[in-house]
């Protein structure tokens, strides 16, 4: 499970970042607003653990822009704005939860805990796309009825592609959200993956979902 973080308290980031890796998690730390916001929108991640008062854009602005964008992920606010009217504000944004500093390194990996118990929930719904089905929870993927065998990368390759349908992802962010790392520039690991991919979800079909993009990526969507 990969978790966000946007702090600008150094201490706190570095603390909060530390405490997650050991529990477990993979933590991406940004340090303010603007590029919390990038983020949030671009990455792939399956919580927030978001701060209000923030260089750039506030935390806010933030969660605004997530939901107007439709980027349903858990959001934690982690404040010291402990005023009733903040946090109320915070939950009618669309937070899922909302902790004020200081606090309990335990009770706040409870509650990221639970929050990502919601989320698999929210998202164990099957993702579609023509006749390809992926059934996260079940972990089992079909076209046409068909059952396709799937590794545990190309499963995440495949998840990947589908909760961002239509959208070119480059092969630098496939490496870092598939393998959680970058690749060097000779290393054709992606490739290898995508080639594999297709053989098992296009090759016995006309129509073909997986699309190269020259020079920028590869695109998952109907045509």
């Amino acid at each position: 499970m990969k978790i966000l973080i946007v702090e600008d308290e150094v201490r706190t980031g570095d603390y909060l970042r530390q405490g997650l890796t050991e529990a477990g998690f993979t933590v991406d730390l940004v340090r303010d607003g603007t590029d919390g916001m990038h983020e949030a929108l671009s990455g792939v991640h399956d919580l927030v653990v978001l701060d209000v008062n923030l260089p750039g854009l506030d935390g806010w602005q933030v969660l605004k822009a997530l939901r107007a964008a439709g980027r349903d992920l858990p959001v934690l606010f982690l404040t010291a704005r402990d005023q009733v009217e903040d946090r109320v504000r915070g939950l009618e944004l669309g937070a899922d939860d909302y902790l004020v500093k200081p606090f309990a390194f335990t009770e706040l990996l409870a509650r990221v805990r639970t929050l990502l118990r919601r989320g698999r929930s929210r998202e164990g719904g099957a993702l579609v796309l023509a006749d390809l089905e992926l059934d996260v929870l079940r972990r089992r993927a079909t076209r046409g009825g068909r059952r396709i065998d799937l590794t545990a990368k190309e499963f995440a390759l495949l998840e990947l592609f589908l909760r961002r349908p239509g959208e070119v992802l480059s092969r630098t962010f496939i490496a870092s959200q598939v393998w959680d790392m970058n690749f060097d520039s000779d290393t054709n690991v992606v490739e290898v993956a995508i080639r594999r991919l297709r053989a098992k979800v296009d090759d016995d079909f006309d129509a073909k979902l997986i699309h190269t993009v020259r020079g920028m990526g590869y695109v998952m969507e109907a045509r």
